[in-house]
């Protein structure tokens, strides 16, 4: 069965300065309901607006990933995101008090900590992963960035970095699985080069920065005018570089720290695709902008896969999973009020059933005979049973099971069903089944297209033994 989705337990405050504005905010994360995914609010401002992690409200990449939705914008998203998607957290709402994130000591390392004090629960549904099923590619050859996703069981990055510096050297990285993230990848501070730096300082950026949360990389050496300056605007008088390398001597707390933060930066731009992925990205010189590029080509596939799912496309010549007998032995149910033919699929987690609609049906001598059209009611009778099978087959003894409706949902016909149809119902669970209860979401398809669709719940009951004594001869 697959897994679920987790959410925190309690809501947790983290405080530091922005990285640009050098200001304090304070970010809390919260516990989100089913379905939720990741969203800002700025609690600062007048209405506490909303704004989804989410790569098509991206409107800045050039020193962090920047959201905006109605006015409202949030700065350096990626850090905070990457944590959440390394712990594992599907539904999280992240307030701010100001329009950055905590820069913290500029890895997610801080974030990572705190949610682990936050504690971590699983919720009543399953994880809605994007599973790629097809290699895709994005090249920006100005940038030399060239990023990869190829098939993949898990979430699996590699990252290699070469920017022509000596003191940086061709790095690489590799996360096999998120379970890595906390203790290799999230620790890895952001890098720049002194030459940067300076830029930054004169068009009065980085008035968060200091020695503390970036690896500073020096590609020469420095005259002394160059390091009285940086000792000013840091107010460090202790600043020093020793030839080329790393400013003030940092100790890197891995050999390839660099390439590992550029990693850090992809899980969590890729965040805002908007649901755990499947897949294995290999990237050459990422940045933000190609990160953020590429979630969009990916959220694109999203989008098709789910219309994808409205034009169902299944060999009904193919052996089925359980022939009319098999379900006979299943379901309580016999002519004229047994609805389902065949079971073509049938998992842990959904199950795909056959109805051959025919002239000589019972409902067609009273319902519309001069136009006969399956009643709507027998069409969600007909998915129940798809269902039922589903729960049924979750018990050792089906036969000595009823299953009994609880609640009907969101149901919508599209199209008529007539004679000569075949429908074929698809079901997936919504939740998982407890206690013998069924909670389901359920499309049923004629010529591959939708005509019907509905929420519904069941539970099975066992049957007393009288009962069963009595459907033991017409089950044999």
């Amino acid at each position: 069965m697959g897994d679920k989705q987790r959410t925190i337990q309690k809501a947790v405050s983290i405080t530091g300065k922005g990285l640009h504005t050098g200001k304090p905010v304070t970010l809390t994360f919260n516990p989100a309901e089913i379905g939720h995914w990741y969203k800002f609010q700025r609690t600062d401002l007048e209405g506490q607006p909303i704004i989804e992690a989410d790569c098509d409200l991206v409107v800045d990449t050039s020193r962090g990933t920047t959201l905006e939705k109605n006015g409202a914008k949030v700065h350096t998203t990626e850090h905070v995101l990457a944590a959440l998607v390394g712990m594992g957290i599907d539904n999280c709402l992240i307030q701010v008090t100001g329009p950055e994130m905590p820069i913290m000591d500029g890895s997610s390392i801080n974030f990572i900590e705190i949610l682990e004090e936050a504690g971590i629960v699983e919720q009543e549904a399953f994880r809605d992963y994007f599973v790629l099923d097809e290699s895709i590619t994005y090249e920006d050859p100005i940038k030399k960035v060239e990023m990869l996703a190829v098939p993949q069981d898990e979430f699996r990055v590699t990252v290699m970095v070469d920017y022509g510096s000596e003191v940086l050297g061709t790095q690489h990285a590799s996360m096999y699985n998120v379970g890595e993230f906390k203790e290799k990848i999230a620790p890895c501070r952001t890098f720049v080069f002194l030459r940067e730096l300076e830029a930054l300082i004169q068009h009065d950026l980085i008035k968060g920065g200091d020695m503390d949360n970036a690896i500073v990389l020096v590609d020469s050496e420095l005259p002394k005018e160059k390091l009285d300056y940086l000792r000013k605007v840091f107010n460090k008088p202790d600043v020093e570089v020793k030839g080329r390398g790393v400013l003030n001597n940092t100790k890197l707390r891995f050999f390839n720290e660099p390439a590992r933060h550029k990693l850090l930066d992809i899980v969590g731009d890729l965040a805002l695709v908007g649901k755990p992925l499947k897949l294995h990205v290999l990237a050459g010189l990422p940045g933000h902008a190609g990160n953020v590029a590429f979630a969009k080509k990916l959220k694109e596939l999203v989008k098709k896969k789910k219309a994808e799912k409205d034009f169902l496309k299944i060999d009904l010549t193919l052996p089925p999973a359980l022939n009319i007998t098999d379900i006979m032995k299943l379901l309580p149910h016999r002519q004229p009020f047994l609805l389902i033919d065949k079971i073509m699929e049938i998992s842990l987690t959904h199950v795909i059933g056959v109805k051959n609609v025919t002239l000589n049906e019972e409902f067609f001598n009273g319902h519309f005979p001069g136009n006969p059209v399956m009643p709507g009611v027998l069409l969600i009778e007909a998915m129940a049973q798809c269902g039922g099978v589903l729960v049924l087959k979750t018990v050792p003894d089906p036969e000595n099971y009823l299953t009994y409706f609880m609640k009907i949902d969101s149901v919508k016909f599209k199209q008529k069903v007539i004679p000569g149809d075949t429908v074929v119902f698809s079901l997936n669970l919504l939740t998982p089944i407890r206690r013998g209860i069924c909670h389901m979401k359920g499309v049923a398809y004629v010529n591959n297209k939708p005509v019907m669709e509905a929420e519904m719940m069941a539970q099975i009951v066992k049957m007393k033994e009288s009962d069963v004594k009595t459907q033991q001869p017409e089950l044999a």
